[in-house]
């Protein structure tokens, strides 16, 4: 191929992909159309509200709520009608933390295991996810790009994803999982392989981090995920010390700002939670060693504050006498601490499970939601999952792969939705056990679980 021809193919891929899809969609791997559906006799919970409406009829056209309404609509030829019984209609459920790509396989399969395998995985795992009830989910690090085309193509059923691509980290960052063996690190030189993979990206000065950010954007990521302080699961990565310098935050923050999008970080502690804040950063992962101070900060900063209130479970699965079992012990002691300081300064809290490494964990998704009652009401539990959840997502403005109003009930928003067999305020563990549970599943107004 000479230098014209080379030239010519290259412009010519993104109408070939575009093509490939539009095939895809022609040979029936798209979703089946959403067509009209009518519930009738449902109570709905809206994503916002304390308590269930009266007995109420909804109407969803194509992918949207199109009436609600407590005196009957009646049902048309072609239109399919569900029969509430009663049951509550509630939106599908948001994962605010999660790692699509980093559930199924084990810490080695995902940095060095094979990709095909890894990518077969993770489809599986999405359906699942689906089949829980979360329609969506937003991504804070991974290779997620290929598997949201293929759920957004409908290749495989699986939730709505957010995805941040590769969370980007500092030599020797959480998030770095290169060995010892593997240094030094050559500016410019040899990727590693998480970084081949695009599961995470190393960048060891302001103009690296813009170079990283982009290349994220330029794959699609609707929001920046950057670590700015150690974490428990990398091996190299000291709980206490702080990552980035401001300068390289801020370049960060400019870079996403810059495509009307955000920045959010994994921090634990209150240096790296107030420097990412003077950074401009938008949103902080997990916060679990804040302190009173830092915990105003972020209230008078406006600033989001992404909570998980991680089960046991997960600290148990790291090896007793491991550096990350030590650091886990170090910090899971502050997730109680940290969920009071939320509610006590009104901070806008988040909710996510960031599941990691587990299929086991990863189907107790609701059980973990549904533990949120140890600080907040049900009510409280489920509108975070939802229509809070979804005010978080609508920080990527314009970056926002899904236009449209998600996690409410309501004329006009995304129709996104739960019918549950009783009522979830009244008893939020109904929410743990989905495939009882849950009689319809509906996300983007096509029915992916029918048992009524």
């Amino acid at each position: 191929m000479n230098a014209i021809s080379r030239r010519i193919f290259v412009a010519a891929l993104p109408l070939m992909a575009v093509s490939l899809a539009s095939a895809a969609r022609a040979q029936g791997n798209s979703p089946v159309s959403a067509g009209v559906t009518l519930f009738q006799n449902v109570r709905i919970f809206d994503g916002k509200s304390g308590s269930l409406s009266a007995p109420s009829s909804v109407l969803i056209k194509g992918n949207v709520f199109e009436r609600i309404s407590t005196a009957p609509i009646d049902a048309e030829p072609g239109m399919t009608v569900i029969a509430g019984g009663g049951r509550t209609l509630m939106p599908g459920l948001i994962d605010a933390h999660w790692h699509a790509m980093l559930i199924r396989p084990n810490p080695a399969q995902a940095i060095v295991g094979d990709v095909g395998y890894n990518n077969i995985a993770a489809s599986v795992e999405a359906t699942d996810t689906l089949m829980r009830g979360f329609t969506t989910v937003r991504d804070v690090g991974g290779p997620v790009f290929g598997l949201k085309t293929a759920i957004d193509t409908g290749l495989i059923a699986g939730p709505r994803i957010y995805p941040s691509g590769a969370f980007i980290t500092v030599t020797s960052g959480h998030g770095d999982f290169r060995q010892l063996s593997e240094l030094p690190r050559t500016i410019g030189g040899m990727l590693g392989r998480m970084e081949q993979i695009g599961g995470s990206m190393v960048a060891d000065s302001p103009d690296e981090v813009r170079v990283r950010v982009r290349e994220q954007l330029m794959q699609g990521a609707s929001q920046i995920k950057l670590t700015a302080g150690g974490g428990v699961s990398s091996p190299f990565s000291p709980i206490d010390v702080s990552t980035f310098t401001e300068a390289e935050l801020r370049a960060a923050v400019e870079a996403a700002e810059n495509w009307g999008t955000y920045v959010t970080v994994h921090a634990f502690t209150p240096a790296a939670i107030q420097r990412a804040i003077a950074a401009g950063v938008r949103c902080i992962e997990h916060g679990f060693l804040m302190d009173e101070t830092t915990a105003k900060l972020i209230a008078e900063k406006d600033v989001w504050l992404s909570l998980q209130p991680l089960p046991e479970e997960l600290r148990q699965g790291f090896p007793v006498g491991s550096v990350q079992r030590a650091k886990a012990d170090e910090v899971w002691p502050g997730i109680a601490a940290t969920y009071e300081l939320a509610k006590k300064y009104k901070i806008k809290t988040a909710w996510g499970t960031d599941v990691l490494f587990s299929q086991a964990l990863a189907q107790q998704q609701g059980a973990i939601l549904a533990s949120l009652v140890r600080w907040y009401s049900a009510a409280e539990s489920l509108a975070m999952a939802t229509g809070t959840n979804a005010e978080l997502l609508a920080l990527s403005g314009k970056r926002n792969p899904y236009p449209g109003k998600l996690g409410v009930v309501e004329q006009g928003a995304l129709a996104d939705l739960l019918l549950v067999d009783g009522n979830p305020l009244e008893n939020i563990n109904l929410i743990a056990d989905p495939a009882k549970n849950f009689k319809v599943i509906m996300k983007d107004g096509r029915v992916y679980k029918n048992t009524l």
